[in-house]
């Protein structure tokens, strides 16, 4: 059907007067609303620990704690520039804390997630319990709790931050909130959830709140003997290898309600097939080296490299060297699940 030239005028003066009355006519933009598969604002994205450790004692010699508030590199999506976004619901970044500092505390909406890739002597403190900070270790600050961090090793302590804060952007959740003292007063013992919690026991006497984790802290050494052990008798998912989830004991879901977290371990040797999945997915390299393989593109990683894989993105893991890889990991799924989002699929060829 074609349209004469004062047709196509009549028509083009009508979408004017449409959007005067704040109106839009949906037939203009309807396949760019509902597109066949997927099409993330974010891109796949590396980025080195080689480049980037550099960069933060820069920023530790550079910027007072007490300016800072958080001393954080915050890793932006290449197609995401000035939003403090890695994906459109994920924040990731790299905070450092020197010898004697302390990042004071506050509180915020967006829930969050540390792993530790350097250093000793640190801890973070949630709702005044502190869970001290060794590499490799998962320590998670839910939704609302007061948290700040302190150095008292003699040696600067990096780790990486995971949030749901674009996630609570877009929902117009955010709320924050200082703290009146710089830091929180000791209310447990150090580790209290941990030994309450943590060991496949319950306390009788005492209830938890069942949407996040009553654990702070989850070791590494334990996760990482766990890991090996599996990976003895075991091949585990074609997909992801020997992948363990941090869990929520209450109710064996992922420990917080936004954002699960997983610890994986690559076979020497192995060559994983490939997958794809709704949901985004934030890599960190913890031993060994490795290959992750996002739309055809190779990622070479080694130990605290950072990768980002956007929603339905082809991806497959390798490890071609002689002993095994580990990978940290958090993903957004858990927003996705309760809404009959969420979906996965291999890739062949």
């Amino acid at each position: 059907m074609t349209h004469s030239t004062e047709s196509t005028q009549e028509r083009e003066a009508y979408y004017q007067r449409l959007a005067s009355h704040d109106v839009a006519p949906l037939w203009t933009v309807f396949r760019q609303l509902l597109t066949p598969t997927p099409k993330p604002r974010a891109v796949p994205h590396h980025w080195r620990w080689a480049t980037l450790r550099p960069l933060l004692d820069e920023a530790l010699r550079l910027v007072p704690i007490e300016e800072a508030e958080r001393r954080v590199l915050v890793l932006e999506n290449p197609r995401l520039k000035g939003e403090s976004a890695i994906t459109s619901t994920l924040y990731a970044g790299l905070q450092i804390i020197g010898a004697g500092e302390t990042a004071r505390a506050h509180r915020h909406t967006a829930n969050a997630l540390r792993f530790v890739l350097e250093g000793e002597g640190a801890f973070t403190a949630v709702n005044g319990e502190r869970a001290p900070m060794q590499r490799g270790d998962f320590i998670i600050t839910p939704v609302w709790t007061w948290h700040d961090h302190g150095n008292q090793g003699s040696a600067p302590v990096v780790w990486l931050d995971g949030l749901d804060l674009p996630a609570a952007q877009a929902l117009a959740a955010i709320f924050f909130e200082p703290f009146q003292e710089v830091q929180q007063p000791p209310a447990v013992p150090e580790d209290d959830s941990r030994w309450r919690w943590g060991q496949g026991l319950r306390p009788t006497f005492e209830s938890a709140p069942g949407l996040y984790s009553p654990i702070r802290r989850y070791p590494y050494l334990i996760a990482r003997e766990s890991l090996a052990r599996l990976a003895a008798t075991t091949k585990g998912s074609p997909y992801d290898g020997i992948m363990l989830q941090y869990m929520n004991p209450l109710n064996g879901g992922p420990a917080m309600p936004t954002i699960d977290a997983f610890l994986q371990w690559l076979p020497p040797r192995a060559s994983l097939t490939s997958h794809r999945h709704t949901g985004s997915t934030v890599y960190c390299a913890v031993e060994g080296r490795g290959i992750l393989e996002v739309d055809g593109i190779e990622y070479q990683w080694e130990p605290n490299d950072v990768m980002v894989v956007p929603s339905w993105a082809p991806h497959r893991h390798r490890n071609p060297h002689s002993e095994p890889a580990i990978l940290f990991s958090f993903t957004d799924a858990p927003l996705l699940r309760p809404f009959g989002l969420y979906r996965e699929e291999e890739v062949s060829g």
